[in-house]
């Protein structure tokens, strides 16, 4: 939990500003949202260089963040326009204020570019269409669907829910995997150390009694010369490998093996392939809601859902959907679908309702990351106890095995 400053409006119209304590900006922002208020200014606390007015406060704020956005940045974005579009702002109007506010430096330029498209008679999707590397297509569709329909601040609560969703499921796969990463960092810092440090020193002792050792510890003092003589080569050839890997994966066919490849991994293969589903699931219900055509919609929610191979199994349902197939069949023929989306699918289909359908699948899917997500570190802690007590079993054949050979012959 951090502390934040904020500026906001009430439902009156007075300004009111102070301090909440909550965990991301977009957290102030519904509490502030909750109580009928409308943010108009967010920023932590310890930054005590900005000032609640004046550009020169918004100018500092921007030089201070100039990466991509995060997910708290797109979600506070979209809870802004929320409650500016429900109190009857005009969009210009919102725009620049918000552009003034925001805290990521590359988003307050593109809002502020958007504003100056909307003066110039464009549209507020459009204007987000120019900016692909700032609103996921799904986002630009969504809004596309909300301005035609004249749905717009319902179509910003979805989003907002959306994304809080997302951001929520993020963190949780961080704190699931902080653990287990930490404890196999540990492990390979202890094997190198093993191996350049302790290793070479007991090679000295027992070369000094000539006795015979045995195969264990002749397979330590092996690994342990030859790490310790080509240590350099070693190095390169993995910072060489990891930058080709990395490199190759940026690549179309690249991308396309590894996001299939995330999806068979053990233990985390099924996690992440629930959590694809249940953001399929999600957006479909979104678009379906917002009245987007079957077609646009599944082009935008292939592109919204972040894995290659899920992307390509959607267009191949969308080209099924061309051909005149229907959605079940176009579903099945995928082979991406397990039998309970299937089963949902078909019963919006037959009823009319499939994005109430798809809401109750991506709410089953959801409990079902939240729960593999709970219990990921004690599925793991047995995988990474077996690989410590082979590392320790491995030491105490090569290096005590001669000790106690040796403590023999001087008996």
């Amino acid at each position: 939990m951090a502390l934040f400053h904020y500026r906001a409006r009430s439902s009156a119209g007075h300004i009111q500003q102070g301090q909440l304590e909550a965990d991301s900006p977009a957290g102030v922002a519904r509490r502030l949202m909750g109580d009928g208020a409308t943010p108009l200014e967010i920023r932590p606390a310890s930054d005590s260089s900005t000032t609640s007015s004046g550009a020169g406060g918004a100018r500092a704020r921007k030089r201070k963040a100039t990466g991509r956005p995060r997910l708290d940045d797109l979600e506070l974005f979209v809870r802004q326009m929320h409650s500016l579009t429900r109190a009857g702002v005009p969009i210009v109007r919102g725009l620049r204020g918000v552009a003034e506010t925001t805290h990521n430096a590359r988003l307050a330029d593109a809002v502020g570019r958007m504003a100056d498209a909307l003066e110039a008679g464009r549209e507020l999707w459009a204007a987000m269409r120019d900016e692909p590397k700032i609103f996921p297509p799904l986002l630009v569709n969504m809004v596309r669907m909300g301005e035609s329909t004249g749905r717009l601040e319902e179509t910003f609560q979805q989003l907002a829910f959306y994304l809080e969703r997302e951001r929520e499921t993020r963190q949780q796969i961080k704190q699931a995997v902080r653990y287990p990463i930490f404890v196999l960092v540990a492990i390979a810092a202890a094997f190198v150390i093993i191996n350049v440090v302790v290793i070479p020193a007991f090679a000295g002792m027992f070369e000094r009694f000539g006795a015979e050792l045995p195969l264990p510890t002749r397979i330590l003092m092996a690994t342990s010369d030859f790490t310790v003589a080509y240590w350099p080569w070693m190095l390169g050839i993995t910072v060489a490998i990891a930058l080709g890997f990395l490199r190759w994966i940026r690549t179309r066919r690249g991308r396309l093996w590894w996001d299939r490849s995330k999806l068979r991994l053990p233990i985390v293969g099924s996690i992440i392939e629930r959590a694809l589903l249940a953001r399929f699931s999600r957006a479909m219900t979104m678009a379906s809601r917002s009245g987007i055509p079957v077609l646009d919609g599944l082009e935008a929610i292939g592109r919204a859902v972040d894995n290659a191979w899920v992307e390509n199994r959607v267009d191949e349902m969308r080209a099924n959907l061309e051909r005149g197939e229907s959605l079940i069949g176009a579903a099945a023929g995928t082979g991406m679908f397990t039998p309970l989306v299937l089963q949902m699918i078909a019963v919006g289909e037959e009823t009319g309702q499939v994005d109430d359908m798809m809401e109750e699948v991506a709410r089953f899917y959801e409990q079902e990351v939240d729960y593999e997500l709970k219990t990921l570190s004690s599925s793991i802690e047995p995988i990474l106890i077996g690989i410590i007590g082979a590392m320790v079993l491995i030491l105490a054949l090569g290096v005590f095995l001669p000790m106690w050979d040796l403590g023999s012959a001087a008996l």
